[in-house]
């Protein structure tokens, strides 16, 4: 999280004994809720008893987990939640807060990288052909409803069929395109 805006480095949040949270940089007492939409924004804080100024943004930042998986938003399946629980004392528990951390930026990557592909594959190409006809025929059917208007005519049925033959034999080779890109990334 080392995205930040507002100010220079992170916001700090005090945490009082009350279980309030005031947020320095804006002068406002703030909600978990408000922490979760922070981190979902990229902004960066540090969350501090107030009274010991003791670093408790681990426990709160657990705190916002455990609160959105009892909402029903359940990510954290209870078998990688046992097998989490099983490693604390464990000779390897030094190293696995850096490979979950190196796993989700995997998976942070991976997920940008599909998101773009996809964009990618719907513009240009048949997709774009194919989504301007399906305009075209909209517009031409909201034109028989609209008063003064006349409707289009359309190509001969032969043209038509052969038109719907090269588009469907496109559409067969564009998701064959996207299918081997999608085994790429697998």
């Amino acid at each position: 999280m080392a995205k930040s805006t507002p100010g220079e480095g992170p916001v700090t949040i005090k945490k009082y004994a009350n279980r309030r949270l005031y947020n320095t940089e804006t002068s406002s007492y703030i909600t978990l809720d408000t922490l979760s939409q922070m981190v979902r924004d990229g902004r960066d804080f540090r969350v501090v008893d107030a009274k010991t100024n003791e670093d408790i943004t681990h426990n709160v930042l657990t705190q916002i987990i455990m609160e959105e998986e009892s909402r029903g938003s359940t990510m954290l399946p209870a078998g990688f939640l046992r097998q989490l629980i099983s490693l604390y004392g464990d000779s390897m528990q030094s190293m696995v807060p850096q490979y979950l951390e190196a796993s989700m930026e995997a998976f942070r990557r991976n997920q940008t990288q599909f998101r773009s592909m996809l964009e990618g594959a719907f513009t240009g190409g048949p997709f774009e052909e194919l989504h301007k006809r399906n305009m075209a025929m909209f517009e031409a059917a909201a034109g028989i409803f609209t008063p003064g208007t006349k409707p289009q005519t359309g190509a001969p049925a032969a043209d038509q069929s052969n038109a719907k033959d090269d588009e469907i034999a496109a559409l067969k080779a564009q998701l064959a395109s996207l299918q081997a890109k999608v085994d790429k990334l697998g």
